[in-house]
């Protein structure tokens, strides 16, 4: 019963999909609506978008408290509609029954109940809300942070910026993405900050365009961070981020503006983000474990993306390897996207940059200075006990000592 009522719903035929709407609407039909939650990720973007307004003009003033059922099974692609029809004819005791379910009901009714109060901006739900804006539930801590927002609560904004300065790099993280979801532009000079810093760039750098454009980013101040940031979201890409999100990113399209940008400026930093890509790019379509289970839009994508990098000539990528090796200096926020560029592509020319960065005060770049110099084949060719003379970290001495 319940797919038919679902095949139904996604049809064509009018008469079907009124009566099939209004079915799961008037009886609270929330088995129909799991299984059509269960469907959607097989549901092109069109359908979904159909069947969401289908239920929506199902909603009416007389069955809108039914909604409340199917708080128990959340679904992103029809939160709008629930909340949307709850909050249209909300009242103060539609109000407490949400402070109550925020409090007591499971994560998918919490979830729906911190929506809810974004757009029915009651203070008394203030205290669930900055309690669960941390929640391991993402849904549940993104919509607690946007009604944060609605309500301008300064003290969550605030103490999400104290936990970026943490030693924990998953309270970083989360700390991230409470501020992306508080949709403030302010934080995202404290963000980059943390990028830099972290242990895991790729994973802060992944959440950015979601404040704002990476392609917005190139035209303001911020305009290399961005570019550090879509470097590390590059060698993110179908490990740590998911290969899905490059349309989220609008990769093909930074990178195109990327390519048209280093025509004119030839900056040491597109070169880096460039050869990354183009590497990257290479190793997703000659493996079939990166993109066997992706939709066809993904597929597509990919290789479109290297297709648009595989289009410039080899003059131009022999530029960006001279370019890029102008990064291999320790004051550089590309320093270690450099010498990995340099570890992958084998680049001997490097050789005399990489002995300067072997006197960096950074213990870190000289470890890896040296990890990539032993993968050129030139490690007899630097002194061993000058390089131990530098390093006063006793892990890093011990890695250093097993690579001689």
């Amino acid at each position: 019963m319940s797919e038919d009522i679902v095949k139904k719903l996604t049809g064509k035929n009018p008469k079907d999909f009124e009566y099939a709407a209004a079915h799961i609407i008037d009886n609270s039909d929330v088995k129909a609506f799991s299984v059509l939650v269960e469907k959607s990720d097989f549901l092109f973007d069109f359908i979904k978008h159909n069947v969401a307004k289908r239920l929506e003009n199902a909603v009416n003033k007389n069955n809108y408290l039914n909604l409340l059922n199917f708080l128990k099974v959340y679904s992103s692609d029809y939160e709008e509609v629930i909340i949307n029809g709850l909050t249209k004819f909300a009242d103060e005791d539609l109000t407490d029954k949400m402070l109550e379910m925020l409090e007591c009901g499971s994560n998918a009714q919490k979830a729906y109940c911190a929506k809810y109060f974004s757009f029915i901006n009651d203070t008394l739900a203030i205290d669930l809300l900055r309690k669960y804006s941390y929640s391991d539930f993402d849904p549940l801590a993104m919509n607690c942070a946007t009604a944060l927002s609605k309500m301008k609560d300064d003290f969550s904004y605030n103490l999400a910026l104290q936990k970026l300065e943490s030693d924990d790099e998953f309270e970083k993280i989360s700390a991230v993405r409470f501020l992306i979801s508080y949709n403030d532009t302010g934080a995202i000079e404290n963000i980059f900050k943390t990028m830099k810093k972290s242990s895991m760039p790729e994973n802060i750098a992944s959440e950015i365009s979601y404040l704002q454009s990476f392609l917005e980013f190139f035209d303001t101040d911020l305009k290399y961070d961005t570019i550090l940031a879509v470097n590390h979201i590059i060698n993110g890409l179908g490990e740590i981020v998911s290969l899905s999100q490059i349309f989220d990113f609008q990769l093909y399209d930074v990178l195109e503006r990327l390519i048209e940008l280093q025509k004119e400026e030839k900056s040491p930093k597109i070169a880096i983000v460039l050869l990354n890509a183009k590497l990257k790019f290479e190793q997703l379509t000659e493996n079939d474990e990166y993109i066997f289970d992706e939709d066809k839009d993904t597929k597509n994508e990919v290789f479109e993306i290297k297709t648009l990098l595989n289009s410039q000539f080899e003059l131009f990528w022999n530029i960006q390897k001279d370019l890029a090796l102008n990064e291999l200096d320790q004051l550089s926020d590309f320093v270690f996207p450099a010498l990995d560029l340099i570890q992958e592509l084998g680049m001997t020319e490097a050789f005399d940059k990489l002995k300067v960065l072997l006197n960096s005060p950074n213990q870190t770049i000289i470890l890896k200075t040296v990890e990539v110099i032993k993968s050129l084949g030139k490690l007899e060719e630097i002194n061993f006990e000058n390089v131990l003379s530098k390093i006063t970290d006793g892990n890093i001495k011990s890695i250093i000592k097993a690579l001689f």
